[in-house]
């Protein structure tokens, strides 16, 4: 297995998802993979495709773009931006969420396990109307200390 050309279907397949390929997670995934990011921690194919297809329920216009791979062993780190546009408010502004995902591969070149790094305080919560003003305050007043 040559985990360079996995790691590049794996950026390729995600540069590219759409609603209608979220069903072709097989493709780049194990069926018992383990998916984890800020918000959720799943396994299995079933829920990694539930969380991507609330994605695009919950978003509009979402894709990724990978910035960055690292290769070693069985194992890759992409560094990628998230971009989307909010469906409830602000609906214009493209947003960018910045993040990295570490991820182990089987002897066949599928995901076994996908973890997400990112900081929802600053690329997602100060980015929300009430939210994002108390974060800015708080993150202002840890600052002063």
């Amino acid at each position: 297995m040559d985990t360079r050309q996995a790691t590049q279907n794996l950026a390729a397949f995600f540069e590219t998802l759409s609603p209608h390929s979220v069903a072709q997670l097989h493709t780049v995934y194990d069926a018992q993979a383990i998916f984890k990011d800020p918000f959720n921690e799943v396994q299995g194919l079933p829920e990694i495709e539930r969380i991507f297809r609330h994605m695009y329920e919950a978003l509009d216009q979402p894709h990724f773009v990978v910035t960055g791979q690292v290769v070693d062993g069985l194992q890759a780190f992409l560094t990628w931006e998230f971009r989307f546009r909010f469906k409830r408010f602000d609906t214009t502004t493209l947003q960018t969420v910045r993040g990295a995902s570490h991820v182990l591969f089987n002897e066949q070149g599928l995901v076994t396990m996908h973890r997400d790094y990112w900081d929802a305080a600053e690329e997602l919560y100060e980015k929300l109307p009430v939210v994002g003003a108390v974060m800015r305050w708080l993150k202002a007043r840890a600052n002063q200390a």
